[in-house]
């Protein structure tokens, strides 16, 4: 049974920063690109960031490029988010999920989701 918990969520205020954590188990991590989302009340869901299975490559969407970074540790089976100078726009519900197999986040990669996490809360203050 595959399980992807998400942490490190929290309450921050403008420009401080967040690193957000996904664990993943029941499947075989390091094959896996791994991704995360996020979305905000009455909102759409929003691709936020791609890590391909090899780790070697990233991709960020225009709004979080620059200030957010994804990395994973596959001796861990751990995705995460390093988050910084961080805006009240920012706020949402951000969930991990377990994409394409020996996939580099090429073309639709936010398409390609195989495993979900239930997300994890980020508030950030103005």
């Amino acid at each position: 049974q595959v399980q992807v918990v998400e942490s490190g969520g929290g309450f921050v205020q403008a420009r401080g920063s967040l690193r957000l954590s996904c664990t993943a188990s029941g499947l075989t991590f390091g094959t896996y690109a791994m991704g995360w989302f996020r979305q905000a009340p009455g909102t759409s869901r929003e691709e936020v960031s791609c890590i391909s299975w090899t780790g070697g490559t990233s991709v960020y969407s225009d709004s979080v490029k620059g200030r957010f970074t994804i990395s994973r540790d596959d001796a861990k089976n751990t995705l995460y988010l390093q988050m910084n100078s961080l805006i009240p726009e920012d706020t949402a519900m951000y969930s991990c999920a377990a994409l394409g197999s020996y996939d580099y986040c090429s073309g639709s990669w936010w398409r390609k989701i195989n495993y979900w996490g239930q997300g994890t809360q980020v508030t950030v203050s103005s």
